[in-house]
């Protein structure tokens, strides 16, 4: 099982490389079929603590404002050995064994795809953890919801966060992992209100509480994590985790995770819910529900990546032969398939193909009838003709009638002749661009061109 989510993660890793991030997109997409957990929460519920503490690492950036601005892929790989290590899929072959170089590289590429200014991206980051320490999973953290812009951004900001958060959890094949912090109502948790949009009978929503620790004296949150203020599916887990003077002091995750556990056993009202809380129980559990729904949909997926691999196979098998990189590859690409059209051309005028017997039928029937509609008599009757002539002899009279008497007199049974002519012109010309047309729909090589065929279609010939 533990193969299953190291393979959904190789396809998440494909699917970045090709530009699949389940946007709207021309070809099928097998983003929105993988199962995913996405990190939910508003700014300050402690979203990050939760993701270092189910790592047991300090690699998230840390600030005030908005800090995560791209999704974040977090793939956790459990391997044997005491090394521990991280990669980015951007950064390959490249092994970070400092996470504090991890930490900054998530916010150096955050700047490179976003910029200085405080701009998010729904370009996603991908990186891998491998440790002895840590569960076969793979969690999206999702920028922060918030309800004001920080300086540097525009009001929009706050629509278009919450519109990214939301084009991820409203897939039915997304997890959501809803980060709500105890010491406040949480009828006013923006990861539980979001939640509930796409998910209204939470089926697909873990509910998470932190800063349990932090409530005020006389309170607790039994209620929640019993299920009786806000019922989930699944059982509600609260974790404790390192206060910012733990952060400063860098306290070890071993030593905090110890920490949580005797603070879940020793306090009564919630010893008697100790077994599920804390952060290593819910990297488990998160990992065991994974594998699960993984495997329920591996068989839409197998259908999914076969029609897809059809489809694109039909796409190429369209498109042609793959194009030559050099120039004189390119010139004699264009040569045969020029030579392809001559061809084709040719054999719509010479009659191997329809369309050439058109213009036989102009020359031999349409310009004929239109001359005969002309009624030459009027030109050639012998009054016009001695007009003709005798205009031509001028002040002084011939003994023989002169040439330009005739030439008259055959220049105006040309202008008469004129639009019939221009007329089978017109018509000509007219089946020569349909042949056109059809020769370039028969040329199997101008497929693989379709913004050409495009151009020749608009230009008209």
């Amino acid at each position: 099982m533990e193969n299953l989510i190291s393979l959904v993660n190789k396809l998440q890793r494909a699917c970045t490389a090709l530009g699949d991030h389940g946007e709207d997109s021309a070809l099928p997409t097998l983003w929105d079929s993988l199962p995913t957990i996405a990190v939910v929460g508003g700014q300050s519920s402690g979203k990050s603590s939760v993701l270092e503490s189910v790592v047991g690492k300090d690699f998230l950036p840390r600030g005030s404002g908005i800090v995560t601005r791209r999704p974040l892929v977090l793939q956790l790989h459990r391997i044997d050995g005491a090394g521990e290590y991280a990669e980015f899929m951007h950064h390959k072959n490249k092994k970070f064994t400092d996470f504090a170089l991890v930490r900054k590289e998530i916010a150096d590429e955050t700047d490179r795809e976003t910029g200085r200014t405080k701009q998010i991206s729904t370009v996603p980051i991908y990186l891998s953890i491998y440790s002895p320490n840590v569960v076969n999973l793979t969690l999206i953290d999702l920028p922060g919801l918030t309800k004001v812009a920080v300086e540097g951004q525009p009001d929009s900001i706050v629509h278009e966060i919450e519109n990214m958060v939301r084009s991820f959890i409203e897939k039915p094949n997304c997890i959501i992992l809803a980060i709500s912090p105890a010491n406040q109502d949480l009828a006013t948790s923006d990861a539980i209100k979001i939640s509930r949009e796409v998910d209204p009978k939470g089926e697909r929503t873990f509910g998470v509480l932190t800063k349990i620790d932090l409530m005020d004296k006389g309170t607790d949150a039994v209620d929640i994590l019993e299920g009786r203020s806000y019922r989930l599916q699944f059982p509600w887990i609260s974790v404790v985790n390192r206060s910012q003077q733990d952060i400063n002091k860098n306290v070890d995750m071993i030593a905090a995770r110890i920490r949580e556990r005797e603070y879940f056993a020793s306090l009564p009202e919630y010893k008697h819910l100790a077994h599920r809380m804390g952060s290593e129980h819910l990297a488990k559990m998160l990992s065991k529900h994974l594998e699960s729904v993984i495997k329920s949909r591996i068989p839409g997926i197998q259908s999914l990546i076969t029609k897809a691999t059809a489809d694109l196979e039909s796409e190429l098998c369209r498109l042609g032969k793959p194009i030559a990189a050099d120039a004189g590859g390119k010139l004699y690409t264009i040569m045969e398939i020029c030579r392809m059209f001559d061809g084709i051309y040719k054999e719509h005028l010479d009659g191997v193909r329809s369309g050439g017997e058109k213009i036989y039928y102009v020359f031999d029937n349409q310009f004929p009838v239109a001359l005969k509609r002309l009624q030459f008599e009027k030109h050639l009757t012998m009054e016009n003709i001695k007009k003709l002539i005798t205009q031509a002899d001028g002040y002084q009279p011939h003994l023989i009638a002169p040439e330009q008497g005739y030439r008259r007199l055959i220049k105006s049974c040309l202008v008469s002749m004129k639009g019939p002519a221009e007329a089978a012109v017109d018509a000509v010309h007219a089946i020569l661009k349909e042949l056109v047309h059809r020769a370039v729909k028969e040329t199997h090589e101008l497929k693989q061109f379709p913004t050409l065929r495009v151009e020749e279609a608009s230009s008209g010939c």
